[in-house]
C-alpha cells in the first residue's frame, strides 16, 4: 500500500498520529527533500530508509515507486503540506488511478485552508489557485480570467515576489478585501487583513511563503434583456426558446426574461 501523508507547515506538533503511525510502519519513505524530511523524522525518532521524489523526476520515480508496492509498504511526503497541492504528487496519483493501484490520502496540515479560515472572508465558496506566473506579464493574463469571478481566490507566491504580486493584484481586481499570512504556525506567523490599495503602502516582512486571500467580484452585472434576446431571435429562435435560453446562459428569473419579451 502506498500513502499520501502530509507534514507539518511549520510547527512539528501539527502533525498527526496516523501520520506518524503510518510514517513508522512503511519500509519506505519518499521525500521532496530528504534533509527536511530528516529533521521530523529525527524530532519524533522515526528511523526508515529516504529516497527522492520530487519535481524533477516524479515521471521516472512514479513507475519506480509502482513497481516496488508488490512487496513494500511505502509512505510519500513533502517538505511541508499535503503531497500533490503545489507540491510533487499529482503525478503518482494519476499513475495509480491508470493501473487501478489503491492508495490512501491521509488528511492534515494545509497552509491555503488554514489562510482562509485566518482572513475572515468567504469560506462557503472559494478557489484554490496556487502559484501564478512568476513575470508580471503571465501573471496579469492569469488574473484576468480570475477577475469576475465572484468567490474567495488563493493564492502562493514566494517573499521576493510578493511586492510586485500585490502591485498587479490590484492592477487587475481594483479595489477588494485582501489577506496575506506568512510562516503560518510558526513563531513569527503574521495575517494582515486590509484592502488591495492600502496593502501597498504596509511594511511586509518579505519572509516565508505568502498565502493571499482574495475577496472575489462583488459587483453586480447588469444586462440588457432585450438586446439578449433579440440576438437568440435573429439566430432563428422562437421566442420562448429565447426565454430559456437568456434565462439560462445569464442565471437570471425566467420571469423577469419573459415581461421583457412581451415587448418584442
Amino acid at each position: 500500500m502506498i500513502y499520501f501523508c502530509p507534514t507539518p507547515i511549520g510547527n512539528l506538533g501539527d502533525i498527526s498520529l496516523r501520520t506518524m503511525e503510518i510514517l513508522k510502519s512503511v519500509d519506505i519513505i519518499y521525500a521532496e527533500d530528504k534533509r527536511v524530511t530528516l529533521k521530523l523524522l529525527n524530532h519524533y525518532d522515526i528511523n526508515k530508509e529516504l529516497r527522492t521524489y520530487h519535481k524533477f523526476n516524479e515521471a521516472e520515480m512514479s513507475e519506480k515507486i509502482i513497481q516496488h508496492l508488490d512487496n513494500k509498504n511505502i509512505a510519500l511526503v513533502t517538505d511541508a503540506g499535503m503531497p500533490g497541492i503545489s507540491d510533487p504528487g499529482s503525478v503518482l496519483v494519476k499513475k495509480l488511478i491508470e493501473e487501478n493501484i489503491d492508495f490512501r490520502v491521509l488528511p492534515g496540515a494545509n497552509a491555503a485552508l488554514t489562510a482562509l479560515v485566518l482572513s475572515g472572508l468567504d469560506t462557503d465558496h472559494f478557489t484554490f489557485y496556487g502559484f501564478t506566473g512568476s513575470k508580471s506579464s503571465s501573471r496579469k493574463k492569469e488574473f484576468e480570467g480570475l477577475k469576475d469571478l465572484n468567490f474567495t481566490l488563493i493564492f502562493y507566491e514566494a517573499p521576493h515576489r510578493i511586492r510586485d504580486f500585490l502591485q498587479d493584484v490590484y492592477e487587475i481586481f481594483g479595489e477588494r478585501k485582501i489577506s496575506i499570512s506568512r510562516e503560518i504556525t510558526k513563531v513569527f506567523e503574521e495575517t494582515i487583513r486590509t484592502t488591495t490599495s492600502k496593502i501597498l503602502e504596509r511594511d511586509i516582512v518579505e519572509k516565508g511563503e505568502f498565502v493571499i486571500v482574495l475577496e472575489g467580484n462583488n459587483e453586480e452585472k447588469v444586462y440588457d434583456i432585450k438586446s439578449l434576446l433579440e440576438e437568440e431571435l435573429k439566430s432563428g429562435k422562437k421566442k420562448s426558446q429565447a426565454v430559456k435560453e437568456v434565462s439560462k446562459k445569464y442565471n437570471l428569473p425566467k420571469n423577469d426574461v419573459y415581461k421583457e419579451s412581451l415587448d418584442l
